[in-house]
């Protein structure tokens, strides 16, 4: 059977390629000014391949924490504006700052500004053109949803709600489901709608019996011509970066197998001393930091600075953390419970520790003894883990690592006040815990970053 897919662009193979072309613009932008204007700042003579290796760092590195390469907002004229600028600003500024690796600075300081111009007038057109090109529905991937019986309109919610440039064609199931959002078609039309509709890729949202056999043979002809087929699981995984725990079964070992990172010796070695490095400079910026913050807490937030409560580490161990106290005094007087977005009992000044997530850093002494680590799923007190597990799949599977100070669920989750947003935040941990490594570990510092400067934190 032939089919016509349409040309479409992956996840990575987009993050890959705004990537690629901010540094090749950047650095072609550089080179046309130089020669044909009088730009004198950035000379292309023998020493310029240090300048643009350190200049092309800075793009990517500032670039992550501005968040110019979250695919949602490159797609956004706006937010493509802001962030790209504020990129522009920093890699700037660090680039002046960084002698021997950067060309010296120059007598006319115009040429600075031209410099800060030039980087930001390339990214700024190149970016509007992949929001026009790139990321128009040409590219869209299309998409059929096939299986015997599953929740069409949340799974393709869940699908589209992710990835800007996902198109679902419509779905079959064998079990006559309906929706309000996407069109129904029967079995046996497999082949011609896959043609007509121009669908490149298949999902397959099996039910944890697996599929059945009609939809497998239906499915085998197309599989013989190698075109795209693939679980909902691991597409939902791979767009949204958590494990879809209302997906797997309690044979979920098949499913989730744990990173490697988790026993690897040298990993964790390495791991343990840089958590012991930053913890040692985070507290070194507490004692900085803690006077103006003790004259505030006597203004704004009267009592005690600071507070311990019982939290459930690795394997279940207990041990209690040290924050800021940001909420009033017996805030729980009527017994332990969630905190929730506009909680009345969060005060002024506290609301302000936990936006900037000052209210933290206390927390680096619980690194530096081993309790938890830099990064990780955040602990939980003990009569939630309990409540918790009963009502959550796999709760318990976030004991299998240190807890953290920060980690993936809490730069990409909203703040949890329910079961569903548990529920969402237990994915984003799973996916950590699945998927730990040296460079997801980045990922997370540097989105922390992005997440105090956008004063995001809860």
């Amino acid at each position: 059977m032939k089919t016509n897919p349409t040309t479409h662009f992956e996840i990575s193979e987009r993050k890959v390629l705004l990537r690629v072309f901010d540094v090749l613009f950047v650095w072609l932008a550089l080179y046309l000014t130089t020669e044909s204007f009088k730009f004198t700042y950035f000379p292309f003579k023998s020493s310029v391949w240090i300048w643009l290796l350190t200049l092309g760092f800075y793009v990517l590195l500032f670039g992550t924490v501005f968040e110019i390469y979250d695919l949602q907002k490159a797609e956004s004229r706006k937010a493509t504006i802001k962030n790209v600028t504020l990129t522009c600003l920093l890699v700037t500024l660090f680039f002046l700052l960084t002698p021997i690796l950067s060309p010296p600075l120059p007598d006319n300081r115009f040429q600075i500004l031209y410099f800060f111009g030039i980087i930001l007038s390339t990214l700024i057109v190149w970016r509007f053109l992949y929001i026009g090109l790139i990321a128009s529905p040409r590219f869209f991937k299309r998409v059929l949803i096939v299986g015997d019986e599953f929740e069409i309109d949340k799974l393709g919610q869940d699908l589209l709600q992710n990835d800007p440039n996902y198109e679902i064609k419509g779905f079959i199931s064998l079990k006559n489901k309906t929706s309000k959002l996407f069109e129904s078609y029967k079995i046996e039309d497999l082949k011609s709608i896959v043609i007509e509709k121009g669908v490149s890729e298949i999902v397959v949202a099996n039910s944890f019996d697996g599929l059945s056999a009609e939809l497998y043979q239906a499915l085998v002809p197309l599989l013989k011509t190698g075109f795209p087929i693939k679980a909902y699981a691991y597409v939902y995984e791979e767009i949204t970066s958590k494990v879809p725990v209302q997906q797997i079964n309690n044979d979920f070992y098949f499913y989730f197998p744990f990173s490697r990172s988790n026993q690897n010796r040298l990993y964790l070695l390495y791991y343990r001393v840089v958590d012991i490095l930053i913890s040692l400079v985070g507290l070194l910026f507490c004692t900085l930091i803690i006077p103006f913050i003790l004259i505030a807490n006597l203004m704004a937030n009267r009592g005690s600075l600071f507070y311990k409560q019982l939290r459930m580490g690795k394997s279940g161990m207990e041990f209690y953390i040290v924050k800021l106290r940001t909420m009033v005094k017996n805030a729980e007087a009527d017994g332990a419970q969630l905190a929730s977005k506009g909680d009345i009992r969060i005060t002024k000044f506290g609301k302000f520790l936990r936006k900037t997530r000052l209210d933290e850093i206390p927390q680096f002494y619980n690194v530096l003894i081993g309790d938890m680590s830099l990064i990780g799923p955040r602990p939980e007190r003990p009569e939630f883990v309990e409540s918790l597990s009963k009502n959550i799949p796999f709760y318990e599977v976030r004991q299998v690592i240190k807890p953290g100070l920060t980690g993936w669920a809490q730069v990409n989750a909203k703040y949890a006040n329910s079961d569903e947003d548990m529920i969402e935040k237990l994915q984003y941990d799973l996916y950590y815990i699945k998927h730990r490594s040296v460079f997801l570990d980045l990922r997370i510092f540097l989105k922390t970053i992005s997440t105090v400067i956008f004063f995001r934190g809860q």
